[in-house]
């Protein structure tokens, strides 16, 4: 590919014409996340339970030692053969943080709909530690919209990312959700995320986003078609299960 060429000193003005609307960019994203802890709460009232390889647990006992929990809803349905490969990008990203994330009062959790036996058989083929339990029995996913009805998603009723009426290709979508557990053990939903606010969690977009090709992502079938499970890179035959 070519591009313009410039000499040393060209450059130079050119990179510090951009590194001023970066520092701009930081000190928004900087109001924004400040922004984003101030919203209010909601309390938990729904006393939600979770298969986990303890037994049941309630969404309290997720947060183990912290009062801050960060639930990752991992798109695998309960009839699914395998987790989604974006959902297992992210996990990639986030399994070997979280003991950083405990030493400052956070646990991570992920969860999703499919039984347990299946999520630990797949968390062992991707070599992963974290802590994942199944929401199966429970309406945990339902509440926090990131499971839909055949019936909403062939009448394009599913709400998703705060919208009614969005078009899904799947049963399952993905998301991230925070909470704070006070010294009385009432539980408070934080924050919620969805759709292209999960990028802010998958560390390779900064790597690409600095390199001359940047993302280099095709809008059809959908951006990150590219993606594939880490043990699937090269498999030609891999039908990728989104392209509708």
């Amino acid at each position: 590919m070519s591009h313009h060429v410039v000499s040393s000193d060209e450059w130079l003005a050119a990179r510090k014409k951009l590194l001023e609307k970066e520092k701009e960019l930081s000190r928004l994203r900087d109001e924004l996340t400040q922004q984003r802890r101030d919203l209010p709460w909601e309390q938990v009232e729904k006393d939600y339970r979770f298969d986990s390889a303890n037994g049941k647990e309630t969404l309290a006992d997720l947060f183990g030692d912290c009062n801050q929990l960060v639930i990752y809803h991992f798109m695998f349905g309960p009839d699914w053969p395998e987790g989604c490969k974006i959902c297992s990008m992210v996990g990639d990203h986030y399994d070997p943080i979280v003991l950083h994330l405990k030493a400052r009062d956070v646990n991570l959790i992920t969860v999703s709909r499919a039984p347990l036996a299946a999520l630990d058989a797949y968390k062992k083929r991707m070599g992963w530690s974290f802590k994942w339990v199944s929401s199966l029995d429970s309406d945990f996913n339902w509440d926090y919209n990131v499971s839909f009805t055949q019936e909403d998603l062939d009448g394009g009723r599913a709400y998703y990312n705060y919208q009614a009426g969005v078009k899904f290709p799947v049963t399952e979508g993905p998301g991230i959700s925070s909470f704070y557990k006070d010294s009385s053990g009432h539980v408070f939903h934080t924050y919620s995320s969805f759709g292209r606010g999960q990028e802010n969690f998958l560390g390779i977009y900064n790597f690409l986003d600095i390199v001359t090709k940047g993302r280099d992502e095709d809008e059809l079938p959908y951006g990150m078609a590219w993606v594939q499970q880490k043990d699937r890179y090269g498999d030609d035959s891999v039908v990728d299960p989104y392209a509708k």
